[in-house]
């Protein structure tokens, strides 16, 4: 076996083995941390299986209407297992396996039979990320586009149109993925084509979702949200949760979005300034970036700092600060490695203890954090402290972008 061929076949061994291991977790830590696996994806898309409600379509959803689909595959790979493991483990193996299935197709796309050496790095910060994160990396819906984002995300570079197309498609998934695309744009990478592409691939999407019937509950995933109190884990929601540790506030359920949420003089208020403050962060970082672009930053350079400042400013200003959400900082710093590697480091350590911390939250001292736990309130500020510190220093790598000729990758 040549150098090239062990290295690849080191590389894929460790990424399957990082989900099994990961996929294991699930099944062994605390606080069910493939919980929402199988008391929400499983009874939703067997409801709609079933001739019954389907959400999205007949009722309001927090997710858009795309997030379905994956929840109904899952169904598929989970038959042979059902027998043994009965309905909700049969459920949750079939889960594990669409994840998988769809991170090795992405991974496929980064490094393919070996890759250059900045692929094989992103490939390994992808494994590093997996394992850091936890149970958590697989068992939500927003692992499915992971490894969207980081197939379109790479395919910017020489099939764009397939790329955004791909992006637009996760975005209807979970809405994460359209800050590639308009990281894209505002970067100079073909900004009308890419707009062009995303508004068809939206038409369609939509112009489907009304003839099932979709009607009043199309943008229900937004409308949902604009209700929401502040969820525990929200950076917003850090002051409030010491003042739980000492008794001046309250964490309570809610059944309606399935949540921990703030209970404090002030909360609403802060939480109903967060969206505008939202809007105001994604213009203001989609303008910088634009303007970086006029000034000859090429697309490459500045497209994964953007992307990853878009996507810190939308966790960072979120009233929802679920820990899935880490999740999404995987491609961006893919992207970033792959085009731009050296610049990479400070962002890639980052997020890797980003991730590191956010397991450490969640599931390992989550029961603690409910009860607003010193040690654990604090593990969560901290993590919550570097979000911020991840978004300062993605603002600055844009505004820092040199004027430079780039290589092919």
């Amino acid at each position: 076996m040549t150098r090239s061929r062990t290295r690849s076949a080191v590389l894929w061994g460790a990424f399957l083995a990082a989900h099994l291991i990961v996929a294991w977790l699930g099944w062994v830590l605390p606080s069910q941390p493939m919980g929402d696996v199988v008391l929400v994806y499983q009874p939703w898309s067997s409801a709609a299986l079933g001739g019954g409600a389907v959400v999205g379509i007949t009722e309001s959803w927090v997710y858009p209407q795309l997030a379905l689909i994956p929840m109904l595959l899952a169904h598929v790979l989970a038959v042979p297992f059902i027998a043994v493991l009965g309905q909700y483990g049969g459920y949750l193996i079939g889960w594990a396996l669409l994840v998988t299935l769809c991170d090795v197709l992405g991974f496929a796309v980064l490094v393919g039979n070996g890759g250059t050496r900045r692929r094989r790095r992103a490939a390994w910060f992808w494994v590093g990320a997996l394992l850091l994160l936890g149970p958590i990396a697989i068992y939500r819906i927003d692992a499915i586009t992971v490894p969207l984002a980081v197939a379109g995300g790479l395919w910017l570079a020489r099939r764009p149109k397939v790329a955004v197309a791909l992006l637009t498609i996760g975005a209807w998934i979970k809405i994460w993925p359209g800050a590639i695309v308009l990281a894209a744009a505002a970067a100079g990478r073909r900004a009308v084509q890419v707009l062009l592409v995303a508004a068809s691939v939206t038409v369609l999407i939509v112009g489907a979702l009304l003839a099932l019937g979709a009607g009043e509950h199309l943008l229900g995933f937004l409308t949902m949200q604009t209700g929401r109190g502040l969820q525990i884990e929200a950076v917003a929601a850090t002051p409030f949760l010491w003042l739980a540790a000492f008794g001046a506030a309250r964490i309570d359920y809610s059944p309606v979005i399935l949540t921990f949420q703030i209970a404090a003089p002030g909360a609403d208020a802060v939480s109903a300034a967060l969206t505008p403050l939202m809007v105001a962060v994604i213009a203001g970082l989609l303008l910088l970036g634009v303007l970086r672009a006029g000034r000859g930053v090429p697309w490459q350079r500045l497209l994964p700092p953007l992307a990853l400042a878009l996507i810190a400013g939308l966790i960072v200003t979120n009233k929802v600060g679920s820990p899935q959400f880490q999740t999404w900082l995987i491609a961006p710093v893919i992207l970033w490695i792959v085009f731009d590697r050296t610049r990479a480091r400070t962002a890639t350590v980052l997020v890797l203890l980003l991730c590191a911390l956010t397991f450490v939250v969640y599931p390992l001292v989550y029961d603690q954090l409910l009860r607003a736990d010193l040690l654990a309130v604090l593990v969560l500020t901290v993590r919550n402290l570097l979000l911020v510190v991840l978004l300062a220093h993605a603002v600055r790598a844009v505004l820092r972008a040199p004027v430079a000729t780039l290589t092919a990758h």
